[in-house]
């Protein structure tokens, strides 16, 4: 009877010890995701951590969070020291109680030798699943914390998706509509409200004002990066929600200032611009973006290796590298988000001779704070926080006098 009540005590032991085990599990996964991530960023970020000789504080920072990683390593460790410990302790005190007390029994001659030996089986029955537990008990937790950290993330919900009667998208002519469009990241707080705006196809339209007022939440809204909060936005007289994404966002084209490449080949990186392009596209791609007499000079020409986020090239050359890219993607529409605000004058000016021939044919938005890239727009639109309070030409705004003509004549005075 001792036997079977020490064997339930013992369960409930494994049970608490396990418990604790995966908490501390959890703790130890979140903290490597940490370590992982502090670990990209000190590599990829290398030269501004040279450049500010911070090299003493980055590697603070590592080692706490290798130290919050080892502190939980050490609790697990204990806990499971602890607990096999613990349990060792009870198995093996029944297997000393079977032999004491069977012994003294067969001693007085209440057992029989036989009738010990069984006792002692039967005492072995009861422990025997214990010592499967407990030879698992490193095991188990951290294959349930790792399988609770994967439902986590699996289970995060998707914010946007495809509605379940989504088309493919056809190919677009360009002609774009916002019509009463509300948008705020947060509820009780709007960046856009009551926009309402009609682009034509091949029209090129340049978004300009102040930082912070929308200008990028405005054209990020039309591959359905965010969905709206209010009104609609049509593509050729077709409301974008009625399109699959993949099939919407192949036809839009997007270059910005933090130009993101791959770690890989020159020819990789403008590969991923349409994966399924000939190597007779992707040449072709790489002229029209003026790419090809840097790539004259590389010694290993368009497979040279171009390091984590194309360290190994210019601000001029990725920007160009990633015009490539939208050459071979070919899109509809095209969006340039602030593609040129990084560079020097007289590589703005080489880069603005690529986008000037990316966006011939193509509905083109641009967003700008330098207005000498965007004078030979076709509309020039000024956002304020009061929405789009001004729209026309470069000759047109500058008559009126208003806030376009004093952003223009604070930049040349």
């Amino acid at each position: 009877l001792l036997t079977i009540f020490i064997v339930p005590i013992i369960a409930v032991a494994l049970a608490v010890f396990n418990r604790r085990m995966s908490r501390i599990n959890r703790n130890i996964y979140k903290g490597l995701a940490n370590y992982t991530a502090g670990l990209e960023n000190v590599l990829s970020g290398m030269r501004v951590v040279k450049a500010f000789a911070n090299e003493s504080h980055e590697q603070q920072l590592f080692e706490d969070l290798i130290q919050e990683y080892r502190s939980n390593k050490i609790a697990f460790y204990r806990t499971m020291g602890t607990s096999s410990s613990f349990n060792y302790l009870l198995m093996r005190s029944i297997n000393l109680f079977s032999l004491i007390v069977g012994a003294y029994f067969t001693v007085i001659g209440d057992l029989t030798a036989g009738e010990l030996v069984g006792y002692i089986l039967l005492s072995n029955v009861f422990v025997g699943p214990i010592n499967k537990m407990n030879s698992m008990i490193e095991l188990y937790p951290k294959g349930f914390a790792g399988f609770r950290r994967f439902k986590e993330l699996m289970n995060v919900e998707i914010d946007i998706e495809d509605a379940p009667d989504a088309i493919p998208a056809p190919a677009f002519e360009g002609r774009v509509e916002y019509k009463n469009v509300g948008f705020g990241y947060e509820e009780d707080k709007k960046v856009l409200e009551h926009i309402n705006l009609t682009v034509e196809p091949g029209q090129t339209v340049a978004f300009v004002g102040p930082s912070g007022v929308g200008k990028t939440t405005l054209v990020n809204l039309l591959p359905r990066f965010y969905d709206l909060k209010e009104g609609e936005i049509l593509v050729d007289g077709t409301n974008i929600n009625r399109f699959t994404l993949q099939s919407l966002r192949r036809q839009i084209g997007i270059v910005q200032q933090d130009v993101f490449l791959f770690n890989g080949t020159i020819r990789e990186n403008v590969l991923y611009g349409r994966l399924d392009a000939t190597d007779e596209e992707v040449d072709r791609a790489i002229e029209q973006a003026k790419l090809k007499e840097v790539i004259e000079d590389l010694e290993d020409g368009v497979d040279t290796h171009i390091g984590e986020r194309g360290v190994k090239l210019s601000g001029g050359q990725k920007q160009r590298l990633s015009i490539a890219r939208i050459f071979l993607k070919n899109p509809s529409i095209l969006i340039l988000d602030e593609a040129t605000s990084a560079l020097d004058t007289q590589t703005e000016k080489f880069i603005q001779q690529s986008f000037d021939e990316l966006a011939e044919g193509r509905t083109t938005f641009i967003i700008a704070h330098r207005l000498a890239t965007i004078k030979n727009a076709d509309r020039i639109i000024v956002v304020t926080e009061d929405g789009l309070t001004e729209d026309g030409t470069h000759e047109e705004l500058l008559a009126k006098n208003g806030a376009y003509a004093a952003l223009y004549k604070a930049q040349f005075k």
